[in-house]
């Protein structure tokens, strides 16, 4: 690390900094991507809702940053095995000064790059929560919940002193803190919170599958600033990791469709490839420094069949993940550790220089026990503590998460932000006029007047309305 003098210059890399703060704008993307995603997978009357909770999550979690969690999370100074001090409080000596995983580009495009993790991890968790929880205990939530559960496990993996770093765990972008802990805290929500109203009697199906595709769009877009950002210069290494990350998507997406095709009637669904390409993308996540491309046609596959099955699990353990978070990023964080363990390479990881031992490939044989240590203690870290901090807000007044009854039928647009995402007319009348009756136009500024004063001329049908 350079020096303490924030002014100091002599280390930055012109080239090294803009591919950061490049790399940062693409996983901000990654935000409303999964408003998208999640969108478009809920109901129609909870569609704006999801977009919104992820910008909040954003917002929120990036205030928090500013304030002590680049701090906790990444701390440099501090000695400890299990969280950070409080040096970059309010992000204070950050300035040119170069932190330790990051010695060529200045603390400050470090510390924007890694608060773009920190944001989208807690959007989604929300995942499992969805259709069903209260936006004002959220933004209180995603405070806590970054400061207690994803600060001291990133301080874990990629902090000099973490525990799981010190021990050898390889995480290269994000498995353990981002994927393993969103997709167990988002099993505590659903469990915590208990299922939506109608669930195992009504049919739950997606809304807007042109809103999933997009979202994984963005997805897919970001998270080539996702991985290739993390090796946090602009090398070789970065370039393996974006090529590795587009490899396991594509697999992923193609692995889960053809098994979904033989499981759903023959049929394919761009619901189905999308679904497998955001689990290849969550199963190379943590080796995406470390493998070769060949390796990452396996993390695809694998995790896109995996991840598919996992789906199952909801539907057998009877509880309600609405969003399938848990199966993509829990058992899909999981999934890409242990592959990781198998086939991190010595010879891709010196690509920028970086020493390592390799997982099995290079008959390193302990690191898959590394791998399942790390794994195992992020995901008891994030649903304990997740559960416990969903309890105790249910006790709180004003603080609990779960909507009322009325609000989460009427939909979470409506109870929660008063807004629609549609401006379709509905199928329920509400008044008439000229001897019709109109259906309710969801505060929409659809222009009846032609279609009323034809009718008022002609006959006394309905007008054709958008939605009917």
């Amino acid at each position: 690390m350079a020096g303490d003098d924030i002014t100091d210059t002599s280390h930055i890399n012109s080239g090294d900094t803009a591919w950061i703060l490049v790399s940062a704008a693409l996983v901000f993307i990654m935000s409303p991507g999964v408003g998208y995603f999640y969108s478009g997978m809920a109901r129609s009357k909870n569609a704006v809702s999801m977009v919104f909770l992820c910008m909040i999550a954003m917002s929120v979690v990036s205030v928090q940053w500013m304030i002590w969690g680049y701090s906790l999370a990444l701390s440099d100074t501090a000695t400890n095995p299990f969280i950070g001090n409080l040096k970059y409080g309010l992000l204070l000596n950050v300035g040119n000064t170069a932190h330790v995983n990051a010695p060529s580009i200045p603390g400050s495009v470090y510390a924007i790059f890694q608060c773009m993790f920190a944001a989208l991890t807690p959007a989604l968790a929300l995942g499992g929560a969805a259709e069903r929880v209260r936006v004002f205990p959220v933004i209180l939530f995603c405070f806590i919940w970054s400061t207690l559960v994803y600060d001291p496990i990133a301080y874990w993996s990629w902090a000099p002193s973490g525990w799981m770093a010190k021990m050898g765990e390889l995480d290269y972008a994000g498995g353990t803190p981002v994927h393993i802990a969103s997709g167990f805290a988002a099993l505590a929500f659903s469990i915590v919170l208990g299922k939506r109203k109608g669930y195992g009697q009504e049919k739950f199906e997606p809304h807007n599958y042109l809103n999933i595709i997009l979202g994984t769009s963005l997805l897919w877009f970001g998270w080539l600033g996702f991985n290739g950002g993390s090796a946090v210069a602009s090398n070789g290494r970065a370039g393996m990791a974006a090529a590795v990350t587009h490899i396991a998507a594509c697999m992923g997406g193609l692995s889960w469709s053809v098994v979904a095709y033989f499981r759903n009637g023959y049929k394919f669904s761009s619901f189905h490839f999308c679904s497998g390409a955001v689990a290849g993308l969550v199963a190379i996540t943590p080796g995406s420094g470390y493998v070769s491309p060949w390796a990452a046609l396996i993390f695809g596959a694998v995790g896109g069949v995996a991840c598919h099955f996992a789906v199952d699990l909801k539907e057998k353990l009877r509880f309600d993940d609405a969003l399938d978070v848990f199966a993509v990023h829990g058992v899909g964080g999981i999934v890409g550790n242990l592959l990781t363990g198998i086939f991190a390479s010595k010879s891709v990881a010196a690509l920028n220089g970086a020493n390592i031992a390799g997982g099995w490939i290079d008959h390193h044989w302990k690191q898959f026990g590394f791998q399942l240590a790390g794994s195992c203690a992020g995901a008891a870290w994030s649903f304990v503590v997740t559960a416990i901090i969903l309890y105790i807000f249910n006790i709180i007044p004003g603080l609990r998460l779960r909507i009322h009854e009325d609000g989460e039928i009427t939909g979470t647009d409506i109870s929660e932000m008063g807004e629609h995402g549609y401006k379709f007319a509905t199928l329920e009348p509400v008044g008439t006029r000229d001897n019709m009756t109109l259906s309710a136009l969801e505060q929409g500024n659809i222009n009846l007047g032609s279609a009323i004063s034809t009718s008022t001329h002609t006959s006394t049908e309905k007008p054709a309305i958008a939605g009917q």
